[in-house]
């Protein structure tokens, strides 16, 4: 009886250290990780800094993402360059051995400072982009369908060109009640590379339907070239013979959108919308500038493909000492196109196909419609055909392909 007494009590000594009595912890027991996030400003202007404040417990390491990246220490603060308009959203998560994961998310709202450049009329006449280095806003509206927009034009330079980039909202109203539009206007993102020092090409370059034209400086592209043509075997072809769109580059008589309204449909800015929602222009804006010059005369509009500048009408007549508006050097042809056929539309000129028109250097643009004022060279907007480009002088940049 005595030895099983024994027995008893050191076999209960034994189970009692076997259960972790006296308080000793677990070491399979899993850690929680908390991780807390902050920031020095939840709105700010786009390109401003902001100080991220971070802290853990029970972390061994943190790893960054979203808009910030890179491993990161437990706990610490960092100042962050906030790029992006809208949100910007910074991730942390830290681990540790034996424990769970933790995160956290913070968003700064990043603002973008604008000009307000609605129906302003512009006054720069310097022909490198880097000039009009800025971020621009308009407030404007769709008059027929009574719906407001909010337009944009940014502009960044860099050593050899400038990068464009915009909504392709006009900074004027638009569609009033002159204007068919065939497609409703949307917002159409897009960057154009237009170059700070252009130089003319060893011959001009042709304008195709597939290339933007220019881009202005309110943001909205050119596109000069309709996808119209005299083609009266076609099912859409109406009592002249002409269509609208679908003609090839091979179509012998393209219509002139602003010489044959009654089918293109422009307001009275001269533009109308493509299928796409894309509002462009095919002539004067009537917007940028106005009938009271000042200086060596109306202000640059808009940049071509090619990089070069577009000019409002005006210039100052060195001569006369007195402002008026550039010549087209391109004449109405006279007499008859020949014979009505199916490839000719036959009946005289009248001024409403590109193949009416001839250049004859007649006023003081040449064949691209641009001239060479004040030791610069540029494209200016006319009251005739071809309005404001009908060939590129120098070397069209990739970003305004279609």
């Amino acid at each position: 009886m005595f030895l099983n007494k024994r027995c008893s009590t050191f076999l209960a000594i034994i189970l009692i250290s076997g259960c972790g009595g006296g308080g000793n912890t677990d070491s399979n027991q899993v850690s929680v990780i908390t991780v807390s996030l902050s920031t020095s400003s939840t709105e700010i202007s786009v390109g401003s800094s902001v100080t991220l404040s971070w802290s853990s417990t029970n972390a061994q390491s943190c790893s960054a993402s979203g808009d910030w990246s890179g491993g990161k220490s437990v706990s610490g603060n960092q100042e962050v360059s906030i790029d992006n308009e809208g949100n910007n959203t910074f991730n942390l998560s830290c681990s540790g051995n034996n424990a769970t994961s933790g995160s956290a998310s913070v968003q700064v709202v990043g603002v973008v400072n604008r000009i307000n450049i609605t129906n302003e009329i512009f006054s720069n006449r310097d022909s490198d982009c880097a000039n009009y280095v800025e971020n621009y806003g308009s407030n404007v509206r769709d008059l027929t369908r009574i719906i407001d927009f909010e337009g944009y034009v940014d502009v960044e330079a860099f050593d050899t060109y400038c990068n464009l980039s915009s909504d392709n909202i006009p900074n004027h109203d638009f569609n009033d009640s002159s204007a068919n539009f065939a497609s409703d206007v949307i917002e159409r993102e897009r960057v154009f590379r237009v170059k700070r020092f252009p130089e003319p090409a060893s011959q001009n370059t042709e304008i195709l339907r597939g290339v933007w034209d220019a881009v202005l400086l309110n943001g909205v592209v050119v596109d000069l070239k309709s996808a119209g043509c005299y083609s009266p075997s076609s099912q859409n072809a109406n009592s002249d013979g002409n269509v609208a769109a679908g003609c090839s580059r091979t179509a012998q008589w393209n219509l002139v959108p602003l010489e044959y309204t009654s089918m293109f449909g422009v307001d009275i800015h001269n533009a109308h919308v493509q299928p796409d929602g894309s509002y462009h222009y095919h002539g004067n804006p009537n917007a940028m500038f106005d009938d009271v010059p000042s200086g060596d005369g109306s202000p640059v509009i808009g940049f071509a493909a090619d990089g070069f500048p577009i000019y409002g009408s005006y210039i100052l007549d060195e001569q006369t000492g007195n402002y008026r508006k550039a010549l087209s050097g391109f004449t109405e042809k006279q007499g008859s196109r020949g014979t009505q056929s199916n490839a000719n539309p036959g009946g005289s000129y009248t001024g409403i196909y590109e193949e009416d028109w001839e250049w004859t250097d007649a006023g003081d643009l040449d064949e691209c419609n641009g001239m060479t004022y004040k030791g610069q060279y540029g494209y200016y907007i006319t009251d005739s055909f071809p309005y404001i480009i009908n060939c590129f002088k120098g070397e069209p940049d990739s970003s305004f392909n279609k």
